[in-house]
């Protein structure tokens, strides 16, 4: 676990506890079968038993007071309901339309998408704005005055986003005229059709198109994500389909925490995040295409946006204030 969060996965929800290694703090992976069959080999418990009782083996052993979950699609309210006594408060983290899901058991569910809270207020569940934060780690990143590559888009891509797909291909035309690395997360759809049999119909509209395939580089994660994006002049970000018009995914953090301009679709953003002063927005990919050209001109405005961003995350989102938010919503629950 030492190891999971020196590699800074996911780090802009870690609390900073965990990411500071109070004892008071204990962190798992309740889907990572190795490492929680381990545990329980090393705690003495009987070979066999579910994922879903390790982990409640360990919040007892801990003597968990609040119990907050990053993924409650895997742990719903049947698993809240199965919490030792010793927990005090269940809170859940989920940013994403959640259908057929039941999180009403969990005292809340936080997120940052304003529209999807409402979702989960109209379905009767106790919900409150939380906010992903700056990671400490990404100043080194943010320092770097050498940023070889122009454009940098990391993040998924299949059939289910279909915005995402034609500004990634607008913008995969510019790979003549500038360095530009796209590391794609492809469905297994995609790689399917990228195979000797995606030649057959059923599956050649799933293709990706030549000019992003040319570009496409393998996923990162963790300080390979950091690196990436400290490599970057601009960082290209899309929402997904199902976001409507909420923005602030978990990328803004990151792509302003690492020094790099971040470019992403127009919408309502978090607070502090506002156009041509410390991000910059476009309304359609040749929007995006035409602002790449002019600002991989003018270096000045450029660094001058990103060096606003990296300030506006290490200000208005910090670790200490993103905590200081979390204990607040304890108390009042």
């Amino acid at each position: 676990m030492s190891i999971f969060v020196a590699d800074r996965y996911g780090a802009a929800h870690i609390l900073k506890p965990v990411l500071e290694s109070n004892p008071k703090a204990f962190l798992t992976n309740g889907d990572d079968e190795a490492a929680q069959r381990l545990w329980a080999k090393e705690n003495g418990i009987q070979e066999g038993q579910s994922l879903e009782s390790i982990l409640l083996a360990q919040i007892e052993e801990h003597r968990t007071e609040v119990f907050y979950n990053l993924d409650p699609m895997r742990y719903g309210s049947g698993f809240i309901r199965r919490l030792p006594g010793c927990v005090k408060r269940s809170f859940a983290w989920r940013a994403a339309p959640s259908p057929g899901a039941d999180f009403g058991a969990y005292d809340l569910v936080l997120c940052n998408f304003p529209s999807i809270l409402k979702s989960y207020q109209d379905n009767g569940w106790r919900a409150a704005y939380f906010s992903p934060a700056h990671d400490d780690a990404m100043d080194v990143f943010a320092a770097r005055c050498d940023r070889p590559v122009d454009v940098v888009f990391v993040g998924s891509y299949s059939r289910h986003h279909s915005q995402r797909a034609g500004l990634l291909e607008a913008v995969a035309g510019l790979a003549n005229e500038c360095e530009m690395r796209f590391h794609l997360i492809s469905s297994r759809t995609t790689r399917l059709a990228e195979s000797p049999v995606g030649v057959f119909p059923p599956l050649r509209r799933h293709r990706r198109p030549a000019s992003i395939r040319a570009i496409a580089k393998e996923p990162v994660f963790g300080l390979d994500l950091y690196e990436a994006l400290g490599s970057a002049k601009i960082v290209l970000n899309g929402a997904i389909d199902m976001a409507g018009n909420d923005r602030g995914n978990m990328r803004c953090f990151e792509a302003m925490g690492c020094g790099a301009l971040m470019m992403s679709d127009a919408g309502h953003y978090p607070a502090g995040m506002i156009d041509r002063q410390n991000m910059v927005s476009y309304t359609s990919p040749a929007d995006a295409v035409q602002h790449i050209r002019a600002l991989l001109k003018d270096e000045k405005t450029r660094s001058q946006i990103a060096l606003n961003a990296h300030h506006l995350m290490k200000t208005a989102y910090s670790k200490s204030d993103q905590w200081a938010a979390f204990v607040k919503l304890v108390e009042k629950t």
